[in-house]
């Protein structure tokens, strides 16, 4: 696979007639490549949940078209009983992942439509919805260019990066948000080289990151996740790069677990430590990371997913947060598309406050 193919990966996208949301399933990857079109409202619900789509920005889009896909099987003709649907189905769906704000604000953003759409007649609210999410798929395609491009003044010729799970365009689309500088950096002939955590349990890292990286070629390294700490002392590491999928308004992010780990490796190491997402990714109803509820999951994704036999007995307890929360001393920058933000976070975030999308 050619450079130009991962960075224009059709992950997610509204099937041609509208009625289905097609999406490559990402937990069957690397070994597979397979599409699934998807319309129903449980399918569509159990696919962000098992993460056959991952990734904020990716997931965002997908709860958007999703919500149209829905609202198009509805039989109602009444202003009033189509928003009752639409509002059960969104709340169905917001309901799949609670951490990753961009689904939140996806749905709200098609409840702002529906909303300005008030008293006309629902074919027209279906064309403004469906207008409206193909938008937001654009503009998520430049995010990201936009957000590649503000990270290459953070790198040279040469660097070693650290990654931790996956912020590719499996994730997010076109560049990516984490990796995206280092795809720009091979367009542009720079070499770098990447060292992939694996991040357990689910092996973002290995199945996904080094699946686009390697596609790409760009030179990459799998390390354990309990590595990290021996290639920052031998000098490999210059920086790293995560994503993230919600900012609190003092700069905490929430990220993959393990995220806030390696932050402190860096601390320790000196290496600066950099968080990659679009603005929408900023949740200002956060004050910190506190206030970010993290997602438990199933236990046997522990002790079962991806061995041949169960690795621990069926009465040993598991927790399985899904993320952790990097404190925001630790954070060197965070790049957006709309520039690079430093401490304080609390002031360089604000200038983001503002609705994403109004009304229409």
């Amino acid at each position: 696979m050619s450079l130009e193919n991962v960075t224009h990966i059709d992950n997610v996208r509204l099937s041609d007639g509208g009625d289905a949301v097609v999406i490559i399933d990402q937990s069957l990857l690397p070994n597979e490549t397979k599409y699934l079109t998807l319309s129903g409202r449980e399918e569509l619900f159990e696919a962000i949940h098992t993460l056959r789509v991952r990734g904020a920005p990716a997931i965002g889009v997908f709860a958007a078209y999703a919500a149209c896909v829905l609202a198009g099987q509805t039989r109602e003709t009444s202003y009033e009983a189509f928003y009752r649907r639409f509002s059960a189905d969104k709340a169905y769906l917001d309901s799949s992942r609670p951490t990753a704000v961009n689904l939140r604000k996806a749905l709200d953003y098609m409840d702002d439509i529906v909303r300005a759409n008030a008293g006309r007649p629902v074919p027209k609210i279906l064309e403004a919805m469906k207008s409206g999410a193909l938008k937001l798929h654009q503009e998520n395609m430049e995010m990201s260019q936009a957000i590649s491009e503000n990270g290459m003044e953070l790198i040279k010729d040469g660097d070693g990066i650290l990654t931790h799970c996956n912020a590719g365009p499996l994730g997010t689309f076109h560049y990516g948000t984490g990796l995206g500088t280092l795809f720009l950096a091979r367009e542009r002939g720079m070499t770098l080289h990447a060292y992939c955590d694996e991040t357990r349990p689910l092996l973002q890292g290995a199945r996904l990151t080094t699946y686009e990286l390697q596609s790409a070629g760009i030179d990459c390294t799998l390390i354990c996740d309990n590595m990290a700490s021996i290639v920052m002392k031998e000098g490999k590491i210059n920086a790293v790069f995560v994503g993230c999928d919600r900012v609190a308004a003092n700069g905490d992010t929430a990220n993959k677990i393990g995220t806030s780990g390696v932050a402190i490796l860096a601390r320790h190491y000196g290496i600066p430590f950099y968080v990659f997402c679009p603005s929408s990714t900023i949740d200002f109803s956060c004050e910190t990371g506190d206030d970010i509820k993290i997602e438990l999951r199933d236990p046997s994704e522990i002790k079962e997913k991806f061995f041949i036999k169960p690795m621990a007995l069926p009465e040993v307890k598991c927790y399985n947060p899904a993320f952790d929360v990097t404190d925001h001393a630790l954070i060197t920058a965070i790049v957006t598309e709309k520039g690079i933000c430093r401490e304080s976070y609390t002031e360089s975030l604000a200038m983001f406050k503002q609705p994403a999308h109004p009304p229409r």
